[in-house]
């Protein structure tokens, strides 16, 4: 019993005693709501994965270092919290969400560590649950941390799918390709723009690449060097790069701003630039009217 070497210090105690209670603090965790909601398949995986964080949190305490999050002994608790806090962020769960559901855990484990002692208010008893208390403070500390992290990388991942989704490469014909830029153009999404649109063009074998910007606002110098550093890098692909959709208010910019579009082929809309790229290709292009007028 922990009263009966009173010379032990409150973390050692601690670290018996998860050492000690390892199946039983396991059990009563797994059908908490944090480990319950990711295993719903199997019990006994809930209950394997408890042990590892009790046997993380034995290992913290017997160190003494109950309150420092960076201590070693967390490694395990946050790979594997960390998979759960995935799963929970995938899910809509916030971390403030995941953080009360650890502190539900702190309950069990006290509980327990409070029976261990004859008489539970002796001081040497209330400084061994403080210093579980503590311990389980810097685990929900740990998990927040995690949680946050989790969602972070969730959103990273999210607005690079929602990147890739804006900027669609369109095979228009066999070796023309187009992307039909809509929106705001920063240097994230023009790197996007970049690489799509040179992976197109070596997988479709494309000798000309058209660059839309009808849906493009506003064109400053930041947009117009990013255009130019994307038909330069086309061209070393060996191929032609068209540039179509200059609105009148667009140019105006473009000339204000001083910037030479001189070198790059432009064209008044998706349609002709098409038109070029296929003429190119010895491919007559002619309106519908015009031919129902020769008959």
């Amino acid at each position: 019993m922990p009263e009966q070497d009173v010379a032990e210090s409150a973390p050692q105690v601690v670290s018996a005693f998860l050492e000690q209670r390892r199946e039983q603090i396991a059990q009563r965790w797994a059908d908490a709501p944090l480990f319950r909601w990711v295993f719903t398949v199997s019990r006994d995986e809930a209950v394997e994965a408890c042990k590892l964080v009790v046997d993380a949190l034995s290992e913290v305490a017997v160190s003494g270092r109950l309150e420092d999050v960076a201590t070693a002994g967390f490694a395990p608790v946050r790979d594997q919290l960390g998979r759960m806090a995935q799963t929970r962020a995938r899910a809509g769960s916030t971390p403030a969400q995941i953080a009360g559901e650890v502190a539900g855990l702190r309950g069990p484990v006290i509980e327990l560590l409070r029976a261990e002692f004859t008489d539970p208010d002796t001081p040497h008893a209330q400084e061994c649950v403080l210093a579980l208390t503590l311990l389980m403070g810097t685990l929900r500390l740990v998990v927040m941390e995690t949680a946050l992290d989790a969602n972070a990388d969730l959103i990273e991942r999210q607005r690079q799918q929602l990147l890739e989704v804006a900027t669609p490469v369109i095979k228009l014909w066999e070796g023309t390709v187009a992307v039909p830029l809509i929106g705001t153009l920063d240097s994230a999404r023009s790197q996007i723009v970049m690489e799509s649109l040179l992976e197109a063009i070596v997988d479709q074998r494309a000798r000309y690449a058209i660059l839309d910007i009808t849906g493009v606002p506003t064109v400053d110098s930041l947009v117009a060097q990013h255009l130019m550093k994307t038909v330069a890098a086309a061209r070393l692909m060996g191929a032609e790069c068209i540039v179509s959709g200059i609105r009148p208010a667009i140019a105006q910019t473009i000339v204000q701003l001083g910037i030479d579009l001189g070198s790059v082929l432009t064209r008044a809309s998706l349609a002709d630039a098409l038109a070029y790229a296929l003429s190119r290709q010895g491919i007559e292009v002619s309106r519908a009217d015009a031919g129902a007028s020769a008959r």
